[in-house]
């Protein structure tokens, strides 16, 4: 007895063994595999001691069967493909049923363990080489990966930390987000239309390195260092999270699988890109809000590969961080609601196949998919949903001061902050007081002189003639109101409630407030607001000079105040709210704003508030206040009216930029932004991409599209042209990643607000893993074994089948056997040519050094903007 050796010959197809191991005839490099057990020796019994028809001679006393040797064919063993031939071993060795040939006798002989038998001593066998062999090539790939993670990593930091100190000047966008840290230092009170997450990070940074808030960066090019502020802290926070989503972007397309020239290309176009360095060297927030997002697809593709073992701990934790992730990045802006729609699709496709009664994993039932569902719900929308509410409470706990935030607040919520000026200033109204009224949003007066509306505007509608009423920026004594009662009864120190219903007198020019079914000067549907005497006012006009008090969110007989009491002021007779608009009137106008009475008396927009009581004298007892205690409001409450100015406001963003620009024009970098400029050192900072890698993201967008296209149709046409494992790879995959690109781009052109280069950030990224996926979906291509194929038409022709392997099949084995020059040539030229278009944008992206008027022209491509190109 001897021990038997199977042998696989690399390139030719000698292959022989006799029973005692020795060679019949090789050719090649052999890799063999000696099994312990002792094999019997085959006698040819009946037919089978003829020779069967193709059968080699060589092999005419193998154990293997002639009818299984003819499935043999040459493999190379080598740790690339050491898993493929594994598999291949064991599928020649151990056929699933019996030969055609007849039966082989067999001597008894004995084994270790009862019931044990050559055939599964043998499987056992390759179960151990296998499981060595795959740890062995994991590791061997994920060293290479980890090396290259490092090294750009490493690379990541250098590029963003280098020369973060210049310039020592405030630039852009640090007015706003630099004095918001501030704000929060100094616990006051400020309104901005973002979420609070990354601006509570900054203020942070800034309670770490000691700072007190003191400066509030006012203008473009203010000096940081004589004024003492630690910018160069502030700004490490942007450079730490844009160097860490170079990181991100690797690791997204390790734990998808794709190859190292693959990660790299995706994360080296990120590494070098202009516009990500230029926006997380600075206080800005879009490098907080796009590394959430990156963290967001990473988590989610570390939950979806542990989907075969649902509801363990780590399925868990990837949930609740995919969650977390995704709540940072609606933290920061609202456009991170688009992470959600992303993840929110993948998810629907997901729950989609589990509802499949043929899937490959077998059918679950409706209650174990209703786990899944709330699994899901509670980890990636309530969760999420519990984070961005606890951002919002600490920003309220911490700005519990009065400050410049105050006015876009009711006046319920100005009293829940300590110092407000409305604690201070507020006095109640009595009628015949004079008051000046002014609007909540756009800040103007009640205002009104001697001249008149035309006769006819310029469409040729008619005027009633009358005195004008219009909206004044600035405060004067045509200001002034006297508010009367309707039985004017002379009685004095009586309060002003809401509900009452008033007349309002002009007390420089003597007349009487009127609102009448007359179109205003710009809106044909809104009614005119005039003057008339005080003789009409208490005769035949005596009705449309009556005003109700309606105060916002007031109580039936809540007492009517100043500064406090925002109200709308809604004219009896025909129900309309006093409102004004932006929009001057014409040089009759003298260009101040329009009064009128808007039909829609719902919007805030119709809101006012008494800003002053010019006849109080200093005798009166309404000066003398008692010491007020700060009052409380629920979180909900606060929480829901926050959010309802921020939406309001964000919306109204509409007025044009000089650096403003749309969506078409993202992709290929048709424009940028100038953040700041220098002018005796003709040094600028311009806001723009790397021509080259937003060009080739773009480009391979559009090929992307398209390969899938021709797919569809040639299936279509009954041509199968992609294998089924490519084509998985292509559409869950590589598709995932353009998903999350279409997501973040095109619901940009919905919007009516400002929009800016940076807003196109998010999908960039998401471009260049596309690109890098791509790239690899071209220059390489996946081994399929028979199993798999003949798996894919069974689950095709809807029947049920055993699911294949439940591991994460590396890069490393899915590209084994076959040359990567390719691709390693495409990723070297690729970061090759980036890097060269980085280096050329590069004054521009860092700010020094400064170009002359021929360097500044070279660099004024497409639709740049730059200065001192003359």
């Amino acid at each position: 007895m001897g021990h038997r050796r199977v042998s696989f010959i690399s390139s030719t197809p000698a292959l022989a063994t006799d029973a005692r191991g020795s060679k019949a005839g090789t050719s090649g490099h052999a890799c063999s595999l000696t099994i312990a057990h002792q094999l019997p020796r085959a006698a040819p019994v009946g037919p089978a001691a003829k020779e069967p028809r193709g059968q080699r001679p060589e092999a005419a006393h193998s154990a293997i069967p002639a009818w299984q040797y003819r499935r043999l064919h040459p493999v190379t063993l080598f740790p690339l493909s050491a898993v493929v031939s594994l598999d291949f071993l064991r599928r020649v060795i151990m056929p699933s049923s019996p030969p055609p040939q007849g039966g082989l006798r067999h001597r008894n002989v004995g084994f270790k363990k009862p019931g044990d038998s050559p055939r599964q001593a043998l499987e056992e066998e390759l179960d151990k080489l296998s499981k060595v062999t795959i740890r062995k090539t994991v590791a061997e790939g994920e060293r290479g990966h980890a090396v290259s993670l490092v090294l750009i990593t490493l690379l990541a930091f250098i590029t963003r930390f280098w020369g973060i100190s210049h310039p020592n000047e405030v630039v852009f966008d640090e007015v706003h987000f630099g004095k918001f840290a501030s704000y929060y230092l100094e616990r006051t009170y400020f309104f901005d239309v973002h979420p609070p997450f990354a601006k509570l990070l900054f203020a942070f940074m800034g309670w770490l390195v000691g700072y007190d808030g003191h400066f509030h960066f006012e203008n473009i090019g203010d000096s940081y260092i004589a004024n003492q502020v630690p910018y160069v802290a502030f700004r490490a926070l942007p450079a730490i999270l844009g160097a860490l989503t170079v990181s991100v972007t690797y690791l997204i397309m390790w734990e998808s699988g794709y190859s190292i020239p693959a990660c790299i290309i995706a994360a080296g176009l990120v590494l070098l890109d202009n516009a990500h360095i230029g926006q997380t060297r600075l206080i800005l927030l879009d490098a907080t809000l796009v590394f959430a997002m990156a963290c967001s697809l990473l988590c989610y593709i570390k939950f979806y590969k542990l989907r075969h073992q649902p509801f363990s701990r780590k399925w868990w934790k990837w949930l609740i961080l995919t969650g977390f992730a995704l709540s940072c990045d609606i933290s920061t802006k609202y456009v991170g609601l688009f992470a959600f729609v992303t993840i929110g699709s993948a998810v629907a496709i997901d729950l989609w196949d589990l509802l499949n009664i043929k899937r490959p994993g077998g059918a679950i039932s409706l209650v174990e998919f209703g786990k899944h569902f709330a699994a899901r719900a509670f980890g990636l929308i309530f969760l999420p949903f519990l984070f961005y509410l606890f951002w919002f409470q600490v920003h309220f706990a911490v700005l519990s001061r009065s400050g410049p935030g105050d006015d876009f607040m009711t006046p319920q919520f100005q009293e829940t902050l300590s110092d407000n000026v409305m604690l201070a200033q507020s006095i109640d109204i009595n009628y015949y007081d004079a008051i000046t009224i002014r609007h909540k949003e756009t800040k103007t007066y009640l205002h009104s002189h001697d001249d008149r509306y035309p006769l006819r505007y310029d469409d040729g509608r008619v005027s009633s003639q009358g005195q004008q009423v219009t909206g004044y920026p600035h405060n004067d004594t045509n200001n002034y109101w006297q508010i009367l009662p309707l039985d004017d009864n002379k009685e004095l120190d009586k309060r002003v409630k809401n509900h009452h219903l008033v007349r309002l007198r002009h007390m420089a020019t003597d007349k009487m407030l009127l609102s009448h079914d007359v179109a205003s000067p710009y809106y044909p549907t809104n009614q005119e607001f005039t003057c008339v005497s005080l003789e009409e006012a208490y005769g035949s006009r005596a009705n449309d000079t009556v005003f109700e008090i309606r105060i916002e969110h007031g109580k039936d007989n809540q007492d009517f105040k100043s500064v406090a009491s925002h109200f709308k002021l809604i004219h009896n007779p025909s129900k309309v709210a006093m409102w004004t608009h932006t929009k001057p009137l014409p040089e009759w106008g003298h260009r101040q704003q329009e009064i009128n009475g808007n039909k829609n008396i719902a919007p805030s927009s119709n809101v006012w508030f008494v800003e002053e009581v010019p006849s109080l004298t200093a005798e009166d007892k309404r000066r003398d206040k008692p010491e007020r205690e700060v009052k409380t409001m629920p979180f909900i409450s606060k929480w829901l009216e926050l959010q309802r100015a921020m939406f309001y406001h964000n919306n109204k963003l509409t007025s044009s930029h000089p650096y403003a620009s749309h969506p078409y024009q993202w992709p290929f970098l048709f424009r940028g932004v100038s953040f700041w400029t220098h002018g005796e050192t003709r040094q600028q900072i311009y806001f723009v991409g790397n021509l080259v890698g937003w060009w080739l993201a773009s480009g391979v967008l559009c090929v992307f599209a398209g390969i899938i296209l021709a797919d569809q149709v040639s299936l279509r046409r009954g041509v199968d042209s992609l294998d089924h494992r490519t084509r998985s790879r292509l559409y869950n995959s590589t598709g995932f990643f353009w998903l999350a690109w279409a997501t973040h781009y095109f619901p940009f052109f919905l919007m009516g607000r400002q929009l800016f280069l940076h807003h196109y950030l998010p999908a960039h990224l998401a471009s260049c893993l596309v690109t890098g996926a791509l790239v690899e979906f071209v220059f390489t291509s996946e081994h399929t074994e028979p199993e798999d194929r003949e798996r894919h038409r069974a689950v095709k022709g809807g029947k049920k089948t055993v699911e294949g392997p439940k591991r994460h099949i590396t890069a490393r084995e899915r590209l084994a056997g076959q040359s990567m020059a390719g691709i390693w040539i495409a990723s070297i030229v690729i970061v090759f040519v980036a890097t060269a278009s980085w280096y050329f944008f590069l004054p521009l992206t860092y700010g020094y050094p400064g170009l002359s008027i021929e360097q500044v022209l070279q660099r004024k491509w497409l639709g740049f903007d730059l200065h001192f190109a003359k």
